[in-house]
Order: structure tokens, then sequence, then C-alpha cells
């Protein structure tokens, strides 16, 4: 992760998270990233926590998590930890369809390997 700073440029942060530009602005937009503070001259300066937040945001993104359930998860972590509970849940129903999509792959992998095996012995 970045070194010990307690700002981060655009540029740093999309190199950090592989974001682009115009995603992170986006994500402030809709609110999944909560308003990005600026310097003097006005630039966008992401704060320690707005690159973490952002690297869970990558983690739900990669695997799959619609944006809207990533906001939902949002206003839950901005909301207090009385929603814990909650949180808890939307990740277990996350992690579920996450690991259906593993299951899912790995069953379409051995059909590859198959063909493989299949067109090898032509060889």
């Amino acid at each position: 992760m970045l070194g010990r700073v307690s700002v981060y440029t655009p540029a740093e942060v999309v190199e950090e998270t592989g974001f682009s530009l115009d995603t992170l602005r986006y994500y402030e937009k809709i609110g999944l990233l909560e308003r990005v503070g600026r310097n003097a001259a006005g630039q966008r300066r992401f704060s320690e926590e707005d690159v973490g937040w952002l690297g869970m945001v990558r983690c739900l993104r990669d695997t799959g998590m619609p944006i809207a359930q990533m906001l939902r998860f949002a206003e839950l972590v901005r909301a207090g930890d009385h929603t814990i509970p909650d949180r808890v849940k939307l990740l277990e129903e996350h992690d579920r369809q996450v690991q259906k999509q593993i299951e899912n792959l790995a069953e379409r992998q051995r059909y590859i390997h198959h063909k493989i095996a299949y067109y090898r012995s032509f060889c």
C-alpha cells in the first residue's frame, strides 16, 4: 500500500486502487465514496481512510457485488456500529454469491480440461 502519507493525489489513488479517475469521480458523485477533501487550490486530496475504503470497494466490485448493494453497505457503515449485524448479513449473502461463482468457474474449467484432453488425443 502507499507509504505513510496523510493525503494522496488522485494519480496516487488511481495507481494504488486501479480505479480510473472517472470511476473515482463517479463513486464520489453517487455517494459510494464520501466527499473527498480538497487542497487550497481545489484539487482532490484523498485520505488514508478514503484509500482504505476504496480497497474494500475494489474487493466488492471485483467479486461482482452490484453498485446498489455496495451503496447499501456504505450506508450501513456510515450509520454506525449498531448496523454491524446488517453488514454481516449483507456480506454473508455476497459471500454465498461469490461461492456460487467459484463453483461455476470450477465446473467450466473441468469442461475446458476435458476438451484439452480430447484434442490432445489427436496429437
